[in-house]
Formats: C-alpha cells, sequence, structure tokens
C-alpha cells in the first residue's frame, strides 16, 4: 500500500493557512501607522534634546528654533540646524505636518499622529511632551495646553 496524502486532506490544510494568514494580516492592520507614530515622537524627544542646546548657545533665547509656522529651522545655527533638518525631513518623510512657534522665551512644536484618531504629539519648553486630540500648538499660546 503507498502512503501519501489524498487531494482533501491537501486542501484543507491549504485552507487551514489561509485562514491563518488572513487573521494575522487582520491583526496587523495599523501597525504601519503605530510605528509611524512612534518614529515621529522620538523624532520630537530628539528635537527637545536639540533645542535646549540651541537655548544654551544662542544666548539663553529659543528664537529662531522655527523657520516657519510649519517647520523646524532648516539651515544655519551650525551642526545643530543641520540636526533640525534632518528631524524635519524624517517627520515630512511619515507622511506628517509640523506646526512650530518660537519666541525668546518660549517654544511649542506639534506634529499630526498617523494613527486615526490619534491627535497630535507636542512638545513645549516647559518640559511637556504630550498627546493632544486638537493640535494647541499657536501664536497666541506657545505651549502645549490649550
Amino acid at each position: 500500500m503507498k502512503k501519501g496524502f489524498t487531494l482533501i486532506e491537501l486542501l484543507v490544510v491549504i485552507a487551514i493557512i489561509a485562514i491563518l494568514a488572513s487573521i494575522v494580516m487582520v491583526a496587523m492592520t495599523g501597525a504601519r501607522e503605530k510605528a509611524r507614530d512612534a518614529r515621529i515622537k522620538g523624532d520630537l524627544t530628539q528635537v527637545r534634546s536639540l533645542t535646549e542646546m540651541l537655548y544654551d548657545t544662542d544666548s539663553y533665547s529659543y528664537d529662531d528654533l522655527c523657520a516657519s509656522s510649519s517647520s523646524l529651522l532648516t539651515s544655519g545655527k551650525g551642526d545643530l540646524g543641520a540636526q533640525f533638518k534632518s528631524l524635519q525631513d524624517d517627520i515630512t518623510t511619515q507622511g506628517a505636518t509640523t506646526t512650530c512657534w518660537d519666541s525668546s522665551t518660549a517654544y511649542c512644536v506639534s506634529v499630526d499622529l498617523q494613527t486615526t484618531g490619534a491627535g497630535y504629539y507636542c512638545i513645549d519648553s516647559t518640559g511637556l511632551a504630550t498627546t493632544t486630540s486638537t493640535n494647541n500648538c499657536s501664536s497666541t499660546s506657545i505651549n502645549c495646553s490649550s
């Protein structure tokens, strides 16, 4: 008698593998967005450290941290400018939008997160780093609180 698998047995195994694969695919939904959000938060943690270095080396002022209301410093200030540009480029590559406001005594940087309903991640000169449902960073309120 020959040993082997019947056609029915093979089809059952293929069906089970297909069901398991579809379960894994459903479970992975949103993983990319969550990974992008984690990367954005990491970038803003580095921005916070660089901002304090800029403050210490720039006559204790946060002026010129923002190139515009939608971009971090991208040139000037020596190596710090290049590092800010690299972080800004990475945030943009993740598909996120930056909001940046500065004054001589305060700054606020907010980025929209990619996971649906996650809101914004915001850092400011008070040391606050938080997720908010709305973008609280503005020219009238240069901090993350509303």
